[in-house]
């Protein structure tokens, strides 16, 4: 509160002399009084550009997708999609087929363009989605998880304009304020159809996948498929039609891709993961000459430990076995074979009969 020239306190206002002299006096309380003349620099006010750069927000940084600052400490932990080198060539391949598809669909000059690749929060990328657009949730169906494709609102109205027989060298009208048409929602589903359609064709060299159409949203809250803070891959496509387009992005969760991630990892199609087939078959032909023991069971008994305590030389043991018995082979721990034991000329000798199928969870 603040005096007037005749002696009032105005409400609402405050004395800034007095609150600065307040201000001093601390520093100069927690300082000892003998800060010089560069230590003043210490207490400098941040101003906003210093603020956003530290946070992350500065717009020079955005504009060449590079994070700084606490920014980059919290998103440190997402995986980059660098490390899965073959999406490029499934993303590439969906683009020619993509050209080609959406002109056949709209018997229009269309141009499909990849303009980038990223790694991103699912929450993040909810949020930054620009309304009006619309939101389809597919489910890859060999993979069991689902995916998001968004079209923005400029596509909407293009791909309506077209399919509706607009002239050309006319830009698509942008009409705000209003849920979309029936009509409009079932022209761009046709589309979306074909686009599912293609990025299934696009994972077919790498692995067959079936993308199937689930739903249509235009509230990103009912389009959530996985937590916000999993991570994802967002790829954002540009469809151009003359003087017309807009933006397509795919959004598919890391979880989604995790069936076929080791598929993804590869350098090119068809690579083995740094193995060396030179290698692979010297070690397969040292292990056909490798020597094994095995040994013959005839039968097995389980005795306590005291009746062990009490044999003595001469003590028998009876086994539940006859000539005509079948005999185990086993390598170690492992049952391997099989077979009925006799002689061969002054050898005992024993005859294979079946091979011993291990079950794997018993191994």
């Amino acid at each position: 509160m603040a005096e007037a020239p005749d002696g009032t306190v105005e409400e609402g206002e405050v004395d800034q002399d007095a609150l600065m002299a307040e201000w001093e006096a601390m520093a100069d309380d927690d300082g000892g009084g003998d800060m010089g003349a560069d230590d003043g620099n210490a207490m400098r006010v941040l101003d906003q550009d210093e603020i956003d750069s530290l946070l992350g927000l500065d717009a020079a940084a955005s504009d060449d997708n590079d994070q700084s600052g606490i920014s980059a400490i919290l998103n440190s932990a997402l995986v980059s999609y660098e490390r899965l080198p073959m999406l490029e060539v499934v993303f590439d391949r969906l683009v020619r087929m993509m050209s080609t598809s959406l002109r056949n669909f709209t018997s229009d000059n269309v141009e499909v363009s990849l303009d980038s690749i990223t790694s991103a929060r699912f929450g993040d990328y909810l949020n930054s989605i620009p309304l009006p657009a619309m939101l389809t949730v597919f489910k890859a169906e060999e993979w069991d998880n689902f995916g998001l494709m968004t079209v923005d609102s400029a596509l909407i109205y293009s791909i309506v304009d077209v399919l509706l027989g607009g002239r050309r060298g006319t830009a698509a009208m942008r009409i705000e304020g209003r849920p979309y048409t029936t009509i409009e929602r079932n022209l761009v589903e046709r589309m979306l159809h074909v686009v599912l359609a293609d990025l299934s064709a696009a994972f077919d060299p790498l692995s067959p996948v079936t993308f199937r159409f689930e739903r249509l949203e235009t509230n990103p809250r009912f389009a959530t498929i996985a937590r916000p803070g999993n991570a994802a891959i967002v790829a954002k496509l540009r469809v151009d039609m003359e003087d017309r387009g807009g933006r397509v992005e795919l959004l598919l969760p890391y979880a989604t891709l995790e069936p076929v991630r080791e598929l993804l990892l590869q350098m090119f199609m068809g690579e083995k993961f740094g193995r060396d087939s030179i290698w692979e078959g010297h070690l397969t032909a040292e292990l056909w000459q490798t020597e094994v023991e095995i040994k013959g069971v005839l039968d097995e008994l389980e005795l306590t430990l005291g009746e062990v305590m009490r044999w003595r030389e001469g003590s028998r043991l009876e086994l539940a076995c006859t000539p005509s018995s079948m005999v185990e082979l086993r390598c170690g721990d492992v049952k391997m074979f099989r077979g009925q034991m006799g002689r061969r000329n002054s050898n005992i000798a024993l005859r294979v009969n079946d091979r011993l199928i291990r079950d794997p969870e018993n191994v």
